[in-house]
């Protein structure tokens, strides 16, 4: 098993063997069409191309409907697709579905998701600076103070942390327990957070540090 698309539904609570309350995040994981079939003699690496969800055939290019004439889902195109690599050849074929009953057996996940974007933000929230006085005629709170002297450096140092951007980038959340699968539900609940918000789509796959 390599790995699957799903939407990030929200957090709840559940027990678990020992009756101890446990946070899940739930995740609807799947079904997702094997679109295309990567391989090391074909295309110099090995691939699994997926799809996710559903939208109108209308509002699909021509191109992408062609490349899904083989895998039989011109009429119900996926919403989103995804490449996931391999270290080796997948036995799955073009047309096969991927659930999340392939987690079955798999004890630990690492989840991809995007960030919640925060916008433009100063140096205290960004990077959890500490700002200056609030007294004796500090008048910096929250400013950054000073980025580079006139006559060394010179220059203001790559990565110097200042204000901007935050947010909405990739990260992966390692190592999550899987407490729940729900083949039936498409339902797929790990333990603690993951990234992004809800309704966010989320690559999960097999723990490489479990």
């Amino acid at each position: 098993m390599t790995g699957i698309i799903g939407k990030k539904l929200g957090m709840t609570q559940v027990y678990d063997d020992k009756g101890r309350l446990v946070p899940v995040t739930v995740i609807e994981a799947g079904p997702c069409p094997v679109l295309d079939v990567k391989t090391n003699d074909k295309d110099s690496y090995s691939a699994l191309q997926i799809g996710f969800g559903s939208k109108r055939a209308k509002n699909v290019s021509k191109a992408v409907l062609g490349h899904l004439a083989k895998s039989n889902n011109q009429e119900n195109p996926p919403a989103l697709i995804k490449e996931i690599r391999l270290e080796a050849d997948s036995d799955k074929e073009v047309g096969s579905v991927l659930t999340v009953e392939e987690f079955s057996d798999i004890a630990y996940v690492d989840v991809i998701g995007t960030t919640k974007g925060r916008g433009f933000q100063g140096v205290v929230k960004r990077w959890n600076f500490g700002g200056g006085r609030a007294s004796h005629g500090g008048d910096w709170e929250r400013k950054g103070g000073s980025i580079g002297m006139c006559n060394w450096p010179g220059r203001v140092f790559k990565g110097k942390k200042m204000p901007g951007h935050m947010g909405s980038v990739q990260r992966t959340s390692q190592g999550l327990k899987v407490i729940q699968v729900r083949p039936e539900e498409n339902i797929l609940m790990v333990k603690g957070a993951v990234p992004g918000f809800n309704g966010g789509v989320v690559v999960v796959k097999k723990a490489i540090k479990k």
